[in-house]
C-alpha cells in the first residue's frame, strides 16, 4: 500500500475581504522530500504558510498532514500531529538561554512542560535530547549564553534548534537565511541540509543558491497561483518561470 503524501495541500483559497491571495493551490510532497517555495514578491508564500501551519483558516480547501486534515486545527495541534515551523522574523526567547529555549520544545514533546513543583533540570531524557539538538545545530558551546546575547545568525540557528526539537515529521521553514552574509548563508545551508535529514522540508527562500542547493522539487508561486513545479534544472529551464519574474527588481541571477 502506498503511503499518503506527507503535505497534500488541496485547493486552497484564503480571502481577506474581496482579496483573494492564495487561489486554488493544490500540492503533493512526499515523505523525505525537500521543497522549495519561491516567487516574486508578494506572491503569497507566507500566506501559504500561514494556511499550512494554522495561523490562518482557509477560505476555501484543505491541508492534509500524513493522510490526516489539519486545516481549521489550532497552530498548537497541528504541532503535536507533527508539523513545526520558523517564522521570517527571529520567534526565540530571548529572556531565556540557549539552552533553555531548546528544552522548551523538546519538553513538549515528551507531554512535559514547566511547573512550580517539579525539577524539570533532573529529567535526563529531556537533558540529554536538548544537547542532542544543540550539537546537531552547532550551538553546545553556547547552550548557557542568553538568547538575546546571539548575534544575528546563531539566533536564526537557534530558532531551527527549536523547530527541529519537537521531532517533526514535516518542517516548514520561511526564509531562514534572510538577512545572513554569503558565509552565514553558506554555513546555515550545511545546517540546514543536516538538521532536516530524513524528514520532510517545505522551504520559502528567496535566495536561489539555498534553493538549488537543498531542493528536490520547487513550486513557483505567482499571484496566489502555483504557476509550475518541478526539478531544479526543469524550473531554471521553464520559459514561464522566466516571464513571472521580468520586471521584478529581485530577478534571480539562476534564472536570468
Amino acid at each position: 500500500m502506498t503511503s499518503p503524501p506527507a503535505l497534500s495541500i488541496r485547493d486552497l483559497s484564503k480571502s481577506f475581504g474581496p482579496a483573494r491571495i492564495i487561489n486554488g493551490v493544490s500540492l503533493d510532497i512526499a515523505p523525505g522530500e525537500r521543497h522549495a517555495i519561491i516567487g516574486p514578491n508578494g506572491a503569497g508564500k507566507s500566506t501559504l504558510f500561514n494556511l499550512i501551519s494554522g495561523l490562518y483558516f482557509p477560505t476555501q480547501g484543505s491541508v492534509l498532514l500524513n493522510g490526516q486534515k489539519i486545516s481549521g486545527l489550532p497552530p498548537h495541534q497541528i504541532n503535536r500531529m507533527g508539523l513545526s515551523r520558523s517564522f521570517q522574523v527571529s520567534n526565540i526567547f530571548t529572556n531565556m538561554t540557549v539552552r533553555e529555549n531548546v528544552r522548551c520544545g523538546v519538553l513538549n514533546t515528551m507531554g512535559l512542560g514547566y511547573s512550580f513543583w517539579s525539577n524539570i533540570g533532573a529529567n535526563k531524557a529531556a537533558h540529554a535530547k536538548t544537547f542532542e539538538i544543540l550539537e546537531r545545530c552547532g550551538l553546545s558551546d553556547k547552550a548557557n549564553v542568553p538568547a538575546s546575547l546571539l548575534p544575528y545568525a546563531d539566533q536564526r540557528s537557534l530558532e531551527i534548534a527549536i523547530t527541529i526539537a519537537g521531532n517533526p515529521d514535516v518542517i516548514l521553514l520561511d526564509e531562514p537565511t534572510a538577512g545572513m552574509s554569503q558565509s552565514e548563508t553558506a554555513r546555515a545551508v550545511e545546517l540546514i541540509a543536516k538538521a532536516t535529514e530524513g524528514k520532510t522540508l517545505l522551504i520559502v527562500e528567496h535566495d536561489m543558491g539555498v534553493i538549488f542547493n537543498l531542493a528536490d522539487r520547487i513550486s513557483v508561486l505567482v499571484y496566489g497561483e502555483i504557476l509550475a513545479t518541478g526539478t531544479p534544472q526543469e524550473i531554471r529551464g521553464n520559459a514561464e518561470v522566466r516571464e513571472a519574474y521580468l520586471g521584478d527588481e529581485a530577478l534571480p541571477e539562476e534564472l536570468a
